[in-house]
């Protein structure tokens, strides 16, 4: 993180409390109203524009292993309605950001070069937008404001989970309404990635159970992205396809497109253009919990899930009614479900390569110790020694005649 002095800022605040956010930073613009969309496009030292309130920590992780010069948000990062922790992520990465610029910033040009001053974003030397360049104390000031209002969220989050249930019975407890699809299923283990908290690392730990089980590998959205990266192919995509790769979708995987209750299915089209024709999901609730609800139906004997979400606070990440949906997913499907999230960090050696090798060296030491203490061993020491004596005495006859 860079180096901050402390200041005097406004009247009534301790100095000690607020950081210099330091100088200047300049970069080319890089535009998005899709922060995940974004991040693919971004280049290290470029400025990422976006319009994010509430900065979940996906969106910042995508952002830090972008390396943008820094991030502008025409929102605010933080809202107050629960204590996000995507922009601590940003500010201990060491990327400035400014907040609350307003939409006006998301009209600027692509590749327009920026100075950011403070909370001034500045092209061609003249001030194009004003917002608050965030510090480490700033950021917790507004998360001791979001925590306080928490309450009013998990009341919100309980009503919506019985609309939910309301809506979605028959889906959720007769599994009225799901579709037909050729992979099978039935008796086999499912794999499900999505591309959330940890997920790299857990694919990794995850090897040897995918090598010894084949299960089938469902992807939502960009999370076949990641199996592919992984060094594996999909049985399946399942998504709005809003994240996912053309090249994922035209892996020969099964696609199953989420779409809206009323049948809209934004991502049916570009599905089509690639020359692929998917299987329609009508239903309300997030992919991953249609990606579960489709495999138990199905007849998984297994489901492990990777980067899905499963705390209130990941629910809330997501910004959207619809996660009550996971909620009551899970008490369906709980059963069979293995939540793999997080198994990296379970199964994290804290144990060195130079303490390896030196506990394997104790140990052929204490074999060989043990060997030499019977009469057998003391023979074949002997027998040993006579003969390396022997290849000593030839190797200085060879070299010394």
């Amino acid at each position: 993180m860079r180096a901050m002095k402390l200041i005097l800022t406004r009247p009534g605040q301790r100095d000690e409390e607020r950081a210099d956010p330091g100088g200047p930073v300049t970069g080319p613009a890089r535009v998005g109203k899709r922060t995940k969309e974004l991040t693919g496009r971004l280049n290290p030292g470029d400025v990422a524009v976006i319009d994010h309130a509430d900065i979940d920590r996906v969106a910042a992780d995508a952002l830090v292993a972008a390396q943008p010069a820094a991030v502008l948000n025409a929102a605010r990062s933080i809202s107050g309605r629960y204590p996000n922790t995507g922009p601590a992520i940003l500010l201990e990465a060491g990327i400035p950001l400014v907040d609350d610029l307003g939409p006006a910033v998301m009209a600027l040009d692509e590749r327009t070069p920026l100075e950011i001053l403070e909370g001034q974003v500045m092209a061609g030397g003249e001030v194009v937008a004003k917002g608050e360049r965030q510090t480490a104390a700033s950021l917790e000031e507004a998360m001791t404001a979001a925590r306080e209002g928490l309450s009013v969220e998990i009341e919100r989050f309980a009503e919506n989970t019985m609309t939910y249930l309301r809506r979605e019975r028959d889906l959720l407890l007769d599994g009225v309404g799901v579709p037909e699809i050729r992979t099978s299923i039935a008796g086999r283990h499912v794999l499900i990635v999505v591309r959330g908290y940890h997920y790299r690392e857990d694919l990794a730990m995850l090897r040897s159970y995918v090598k010894e089980n084949r299960p089938v590998l469902i992807g939502v959205d960009g999370g076949a992205d990641a199996i592919i990266d992984e060094g594996w192919k999909p049985d399946m995509i399942v998504g709005d396809m809003d994240s996912v790769s053309d090249h994922a979708l035209a892996s020969g995987a099964e696609v199953v497109v989420h779409a809206y209750r009323d049948g809209k299915a934004p991502g049916l089209e570009r599905v089509r253009e690639l020359g692929v024709e998917p299987v329609v999901f009508p239903a309300t609730g997030t992919s991953e919990d249609i990606t579960m609800l489709l495999a138990d139906d199905k007849g998984a004997e297994l489901i492990v899930a990777v980067g899905t979400h499963a705390t209130l606070v990941e629910f809330l990440d997501k910004g959207r009614a619809g996660m009550a949906s996971t909620f009551l997913t899970r008490l369906r499907v709980g059963g069979k479900l293995i939540d793999a999230k997080g198994v990296s960090r379970l199964y994290r050696t804290r144990i060195s390569n130079t303490q390896l090798t030196m506990l394997s060296l104790a140990g052929v030491s204490a074999v060989l110790a043990a060997i030499a203490a019977t009469s057998a061993g003391q023979t074949f020491f002997g027998i040993l020694g006579a003969r390396f004596d022997d290849l000593w005495s030839w190797l200085g006859s060879l070299f010394g005649g």
